[in-house]
């Protein structure tokens, strides 16, 4: 695992371009090991006492201080997605068109088209199977019945398509992505991914250099103990775990990370709304449990 000036080093030779981005990553994940831990490494252990105050920031207590962070890196993989949406906008922006050939030519070959059923009277869409009675097929609509439904090809959905993006015979998601995933997706969707798709093609090494150095100077910032804080083991659990931390106004009880002030400090009207709350939630959880569906 790279220290914290090495991280800095990296980071700056990758701005400058100084060293390939495969090489940085190489250099950045090379040596990690399963289950390593920044604050476990001599270069933490050596930096860690020089941050820590002689009292919990939270508390005041002075009982088993450490670092505590308030705030994480985000992966690299949330980067990569965060910038390539950014690039596909500006390339849809640019590029707002796609020859319909070409689209033909994606849909078919990244998609498994699942026809939405008509009404061969009406052309309403999803008549009403039946199980028993025949015709097999009843519309809703028209009250026509039938046994065999039609619907449209997936040329005649293009074709309308590029008439008018929004028309209804178009909204529904009837393509399948043949990868892993199967998503659904109607033809918006399908050619946003496609100019997304296109997007990340031609700008692939820009797009994982930037998303790359934003998750570097993350993890530098998690390493220099910017955004960060001396506190005991309790406040420390409490903030990780329970996402909680020491009331602001009676320094006793603990609050949630997003409420102002705990229950006790709370005016009297909204300490007994909140009160009768958690009382609510209570049984309503002891109701679950003796019902079998906790």
């Amino acid at each position: 695992m790279l220290t914290y000036n090495e991280l800095i080093d990296l980071r700056n030779k990758l701005a400058n371009g100084e060293i390939q981005l495969e090489l940085a990553k190489t250099q950045f994940w090379g040596d990690l090991k399963e289950g390593q831990r920044s604050w476990n490494t001599k270069d933490w252990q050596e930096r860690r006492p020089k941050f820590l105050k002689d009292k919990c920031e939270i508390c005041s207590g002075t009982e088993t201080l450490t670092v505590q962070h308030l705030s994480h890196p985000r992966k690299y993989a949330e980067y990569l997605r965060e910038i390539t949406s950014k690039y596909a906008k500006d390339h849809i922006d640019t590029n707002p068109e796609i020859n319909k050939s070409e689209f033909t030519d994606y849909v078919l070959k990244n998609h498994d088209y699942v026809p939405v059923l008509l009404c061969p009277n009406c052309m309403s869409k999803n008549p009403s199977e039946r199980v028993r009675k025949i015709p097999k097929y009843r519309c809703a609509d028209c009250k026509h019945e039938f046994d065999e439904a039609t619907f449209r090809s997936v040329n005649e959905l293009i074709s309308i398509f590029y008439e008018n993006k929004d028309a209804y015979e178009v909204v529904d998601k009837c393509f399948v992505s043949k990868d892993k995933y199967r998503n659904k997706n109607n033809l918006s969707s399908v050619k946003y991914w496609m100019q997304r798709e296109r997007a990340k093609n031609k700008d692939s090494e820009t797009i994982e250099k930037e998303a790359f150095l934003l998750h570097l100077n993350d993890s530098i910032k998690y390493l220099s103990f910017e955004d960060a804080i001396t506190a005991c083991k309790k406040c420390a659990y409490n903030f990780d775990v329970n996402k909680m931390e020491l009331c602001p106004k009676c320094k006793q009880h603990y609050k949630g990370l997003q409420y102002p002030t705990c229950i006790d400090c709370l005016p009297e009207d909204k300490r007994k709304v909140a009160l009768e709350n958690i009382q609510f939630g209570k049984e309503w959880h002891e109701m679950h449990k003796r019902l079998g569906i906790d």
